[in-house]
């Protein structure tokens, strides 16, 4: 039977389009730029990939804590859509604001206060899928979402990357080219975005009590007391901090580690618009197997996957094997995410998805905290960036088996 998305759920996926060019930007054309204003500072290579390891590690450590306040704050009635929007304003004019500092400390600093944005603005929506469609569909719009996230991407990001390639016939300085990248990119987020926010209607929420903040404080703190006793969701938890650890890390990193290799930056950039263009059919097949297949047998695939990917990594030198390495990536990047996203949407309350996905994003996309400080600490010490890279592949032997003892639990519990 074909798969159709509601209206609704398309003008969710919609989101997933418009801030995945975000997310390609930040793994690509992003830390180029660093490099370029690092490189006129006389900042060393090996330097420039710890820092940028320390600016995405700052970011996420931020989202760490701010993540589950707001993810509980916006659980009450009519606040998630107005929580989102404030996000996405911020995170937009960071974007914009790329284009005019040109102190690479500057920039840093200003890519902390973006990433953090547009982290935060995830968790907003990630729990915004309760409400977007019932649990029978929730692995395949999941999984919509991300494909075509990552297909739309391609758009913009090769419109900037014509401007970055060519910008000296294009009679343009780097710093011109790159300005008006970064607003194209921001204009894109904001446009995509219109229509869920014009279509997005919150119907699981928590009733406000006549202290709304002092209540999400009180609500935020039953939840991580309930977490001791449901060991279902805890497993889950500590099993997606270990695996999507190595995955956000490797997200972040990618061209930054390629960089400080010495790759060719055009053949890098070419290459992860490849895992882009895989991404696409690769997550929708995934989330088409999930009718037929266990979704937790999948995610425990792709773990596998990311394992293999992380060990390929210590002997990377060339760059045919960078592409070896996208195209890899690209397979199991998407269906990793997304059935995951939607594996955890099923097992919590959905009146209270926010505080839940809070905590999901402190385990997700706060996990990489770890994962950038051992690569950025194991680069300086070693003076080899590939033997951090390597060091992920334990990130994801130790979320496989926590998410199988998840399943044991969830056996017995549903038996």
């Amino acid at each position: 039977m074909k798969f159709k998305l509601t209206s609704t759920e398309k003008k969710w996926v919609l989101y997933d389009v418009a801030n995945s060019a975000f997310t390609l930007l930040a793994s690509t054309i992003i830390p180029i730029y660093f490099n370029y204003l690092a490189g006129s500072a006389n900042l060393s290579d090996t330097d420039y990939l710890a820092y940028w390891g320390y600016a995405v590690s700052i970011a996420t450590a931020i989202v760490a804590v701010l993540g589950p306040m707001l993810g509980s704050a916006s659980d009450l009635r009519g606040w998630k859509k107005n929580i989102f929007l404030v996000l996405l304003l911020v995170g937009a004019s960071g974007c914009v604001l790329f284009g005019i500092v040109q102190s690479w400390l500057w920039f840093l600093l200003l890519f902390i206060f973006a990433k953090v944005a547009y982290s935060l603005s995830l968790v907003i929506y990630d729990s915004m899928l309760t409400d977007v469609t019932d649990e029978e569909r929730m692995d395949e719009v999941s999984s919509c979402g991300y494909a075509w996230g990552y297909i739309g991407s391609c758009i913009p990001f090769v419109a900037c990357l014509l401007l970055v390639l060519f910008y000296e016939k294009l009679s343009l300085s780097m710093e011109t080219a790159m300005g008006i990248s970064f607003f194209l990119i921001a204009l894109w987020w904001v446009l995509l975005t219109l229509p869920l926010l014009t279509g997005y209607r919150q119907k699981h929420y928590v009733t406000a009590e006549s202290h709304p903040v002092r209540s999400t404080f009180k609500r935020l703190g039953h939840v991580f007391s309930e977490l001791k006793h449901d060991k279902k969701i805890l497993f889950f938890l500590i099993a997606f901090f270990f695996f999507i650890d190595g995955v956000y890390t490797i997200i972040d990193m990618a061209t930054a580690y390629g960089t400080a290799l010495g790759l060719d930056t055009t053949g890098l950039l070419l290459a992860l618009l490849v895992t882009q263009i895989v991404a696409f059919p690769a997550a929708l097949i995934f989330g088409r197997l999930s009718r037929k297949v266990k979704t937790s047998r999948l995610i425990l695939i792709c773990i596998a996957a990311y394992f293999c990917i992380a060990v390929y990594g210590v002997g990377l030198y060339q760059q045919y094997q960078f592409w070896i390495l996208a195209i890899c990536v690209g397979l199991f990047q998407g269906a990793i995410q997304s059935l995951s996203r939607s594996y955890f949407a099923k097992i919590i309350p959905p009146e209270r998805s926010g505080e839940y996905f809070g905590i999901y994003d402190i385990c997700g996309k706060g996990a990489s905290l770890l994962g950038t400080t051992v690569v950025s600490v194991v680069a300086q010490l070693t003076d080899n960036a590939n033997l951090g890279v390597g060091a992920l592949s334990i990130m994801f032997l130790l979320g496989g088996i926590f998410f199988c003892m998840t399943e044991k639990v969830r056996d017995k519990t549903e038996s």
